[in-house]
């Protein structure tokens, strides 16, 4: 099959909705599963080998560290609603000055992040109040994992390729691959050389890099349904657009991960136990949100694909399936968190007081599972719209305007605990909703009346 036939053979715009939904979601899914495995293991291995200060560094340097990888993620989502149009309308051309855009952007970015990481990680554990037990080896993990961001900007960026041409399978195998090295590389240097919160963090730089390697030797060797030329590098505007796409959902991430990061901080004051416990529930939400988090992703794939090709009514029925599959799911969360929370905080340490501090704290948090199925669904549904401008909007009124102030309220309240500041966090997951809701209301008003105008 030629390339050309390749770029427009495409489930998404024609048939069934359901079933390609479903079957380009399931490798993301896994691929989030990994992802959380990627990290959840470092955290697991280190419980199980090192002190509990050494947990401590593992959760709040990875929290810290996922703030400046959301920027990439963002950005990335740009790249994916860019190539899907561009997919949707048969456009190689301009797929091609896509991906060379994104080429030049992300080298730039990749530079300045790992610098500014590198050089600020003192500041940044001071800021969220580590237990100075922890503070020497969080810097040496934020450090560390700093040194490979340039392997984190490389993976997300050929991942979002991969989604916006509708293949989601790829993505899949090179986050597979990180994985299982990742997993030798913790048990080698956590568990054998006892490197502590060091060695988790120089397992996820390696396994990073050899991510990389695989990823650049597969599209060698499985070349993409268009080309990027010399000529693709000479245009500059697709950079505009991919800034203007992805910007707002890079500073809505990144400014709600700051939000966590906040609630963190106000949580580690509270102590070691604490400080752990919130780790590890935060460890927890990557696991129990995948099933949302993947339909989210599609969606944003999905719908701008079938934008692109003028067929807004197929992306709106997309939209209904994946909340309606997304929510049996988040029942099944909201279950296990609330009755079994304990079990949950098991996994990651063997402290009694850590794992009593995440059951309390999941026990409030688990009402948000209800909710989020729905509103992730949303969110990439406006993505796949371009309405990435609202995205933002609403994830950091939500953030600001509801959870931080709410968590900081509770922490300060007289017999104060992990249960009480948790319940910031299904409410502000309600406000998240609302606003949906309501922004979708107007859309479809708005699509209303554009079609008795085109009559």
């Amino acid at each position: 099959m030629s390339k050309q036939e390749r770029y427009q053979e495409n489930s998404f715009l024609s048939g069934p909705i359901a079933a390609p939904l479903i079957y380009f979601a399931l490798p993301l899914m896994l691929s989030l599963l990994l992802q959380a495995l990627y990290g959840g293991v470092d955290l697991a291995v280190v419980g199980r080998f090192s002190p509990t200060e050494s947990v401590s560094a593992v959760a709040t340097g990875s929290q810290v560290m996922q703030s400046a990888t959301v920027i990439v993620t963002g950005l990335t989502m740009g790249v994916t609603v860019l190539l899907g149009k561009a997919m949707g309308a048969q456009k190689p051309e301009e797929a091609g000055d896509i991906v060379a855009g994104q080429i030049k952007l992300f080298a730039l970015l990749a530079i300045f992040m790992t610098a500014f990481m590198i050089l600020f990680a003192p500041q940044a554990t001071k800021l969220m109040n580590v237990p100075a037990e922890a503070v020497d080896e969080t810097v040496r993990y934020i450090r560390i994992c700093s040194g490979g961001m340039i392997f984190i900007t490389a993976y997300n960026g050929i991942s979002g390729i991969f989604r916006g041409i509708g293949n989601s399978r790829s993505p899949f195998l090179f986050v597979l691959i990180a994985c299982i090295v990742n997993i030798v590389l913790d048990l080698l240097f956590v568990g054998v050389f006892d490197m502590k919160a060091s060695g988790a963090a120089f397992a996820t730089v390696i396994a990073q890099a050899v991510s990389v390697a695989f990823s650049i030797a597969f599209i060698r060797k499985n070349p993409l349904p268009f080309t990027v030329e010399k000529e693709n590098f000479q245009r500059e505007h697709k950079i505009k657009s991919i800034l203007k796409v992805g910007s707002p959902i890079a500073l809505q991430d990144f400014l709600v991960n700051i939000s966590f990061l906040i609630i963190t901080s106000i949580v580690n004051s509270l102590g070691l136990v604490a400080s752990a416990g919130i780790g590890v529930s935060e460890k927890l939400y990557v696991f129990l949100s995948i099933v949302p988090m993947a339909f989210m992703s599609a969606l944003s794939a999905f719908v701008a694909q079938n934008i692109g090709a003028e067929q807004p009514e197929r992306a709106t029925r997309s939209l209904f399936i994946a909340q309606r599959i997304s929510l049996l799911f988040g029942v099944g969360m909201f279950l296990l968190t609330f009755f079994q929370g304990g079990f949950l905080g098991s996994l990651f340490a063997d402290d009694p007081a850590v794992i009593a501090a995440t059951a309390e704290y999941l026990h409030g948090s688990s009402f948000e599972y209800l909710m989020i199925p729905l509103t992730f669904c949303f969110l990439g549904y406006f993505n796949g719209r371009e309405h990435t401008t609202f995205v933002m909007a609403q994830g950091l009124a939500a953030a600001f305007l509801v959870r931080v102030p709410l968590s900081y309220l509770f922490s300060r309240l007289p017999n104060t605990g992990m249960f009480l500041i948790s319940l910031a966090v299904p409410i502000s997951a309600v406000a998240n909703l609302l606003l949906c809701v309501g922004y979708f209301l107007i859309l479809k008003r708005q699509d209303a009346r554009k079609e008795k105008l085109t009559r």
